[in-house]
């Protein structure tokens, strides 16, 4: 299946794409490209592929909490737009 010209202008104009004249030719070969790419990976084999979520099998891995005191609170407090006691003062969110 080839990608036409129509088609390019009618997904630009789903899309709210203003492309140019010129610009067209390039998206339909970026497209057809895609879709050759997706036609692949849809005829790959996958019968004897076991399913995978993730890459490993490891599930909430937790650490404790550690509180360390932080040395140069001058160093920190430098960049904030407002502070207050030596501590950040932010906008109260309700």
């Amino acid at each position: 299946m080839q990608v036409e010209k129509e088609e390019i202008l009618h997904i630009a104009k789903l899309a709210s794409l203003n492309i140019k004249e010129e610009e067209i030719e390039e998206y339909r070969k970026n497209l057809q490209d895609i879709l050759n790419f997706a036609n692949i990976v849809n005829g790959v084999n996958t019968d004897n592929v076991s399913e995978s979520i993730g890459s490993t099998s490891n599930i909430n891995i937790f650490r404790e909490d550690q509180v360390k005191e932080f040395e140069d609170k001058k160093a920190l407090l430098q960049n904030a737009p407002e502070k207050q006691n030596n501590m950040f003062n932010i906008p109260k969110v309700i």
